[in-house]
């Protein structure tokens, strides 16, 4: 029987994932920021518009929607909320916001930004194949882990002499942040 070499192991898991590994690196330092920066989407045109939106509306999706047509939007609506007297429309293709008591606003339109819009799909895909797909990633992530901790046997650089604390302290950072935040 052949013994495993870990080496390889490692060597040939880390080329085969390479472009998915930074793909997913870099669509999650994007999606990290997506509150202050859509990362998915390149702003074509802002339109500044003036509606007629009575005082007592009650403001459903449905109210939402059939604004956004009157305006002269037809895609797809995908959610909205009032916020600080703003009305605000999250469309497929537009974004809107009304202030209620003065009916100005504006319509963004945008395109999805090649590359960046498909690579950001990749943390939001949920189809059966691409989570089996990601196991397998999540799984290999592991092997490259543990095979890079094994494959230098001995010397001051190695896991049992350095390699450890480092592993810890990684360890320790994200379970502290964890334990902050809630």
């Amino acid at each position: 029987m052949k013994k495993i070499n870990f080496r390889n192991l490692h060597r040939d898991l880390g080329y085969f994932y390479v472009g998915l590994i930074i793909s997913f690196a870099t669509s999650g330092i994007l999606m990290n920021h997506r509150d202050s920066w859509h990362a998915d989407k390149y702003t074509v045109e802002t339109k500044f518009v003036n509606v007629q939106i009575p005082a007592n509306a009650d403001v459903t999706e449905e109210y939402a929607d059939s604004l956004g047509k009157t305006i002269g939007i037809e895609d797809k609506i995908r959610r909205h909320k009032v916020d600080d007297g703003k009305l605000k429309i999250s469309f497929e293709k537009n974004d809107v916001e009304i202030d209620l008591q003065s009916g100005k606003g504006e319509i963004v339109s945008f395109i999805k930004t090649p590359i960046i819009s498909q690579m950001m799909k990749l943390h939001k895909n949920t189809s059966n194949w691409w989570i089996y797909y990601g196991d397998i990633f999540g799984i290999s992530l592991i092997t490259i882990a543990m095979t890079g901790m094994i494959m230098i046997p001995s010397g001051k650089f190695s896991f049992k002499r350095r390699g450890w604390k480092l592993a810890i302290a990684g360890l320790i950072f994200p379970l502290l942040i964890l334990i902050l935040l809630n």
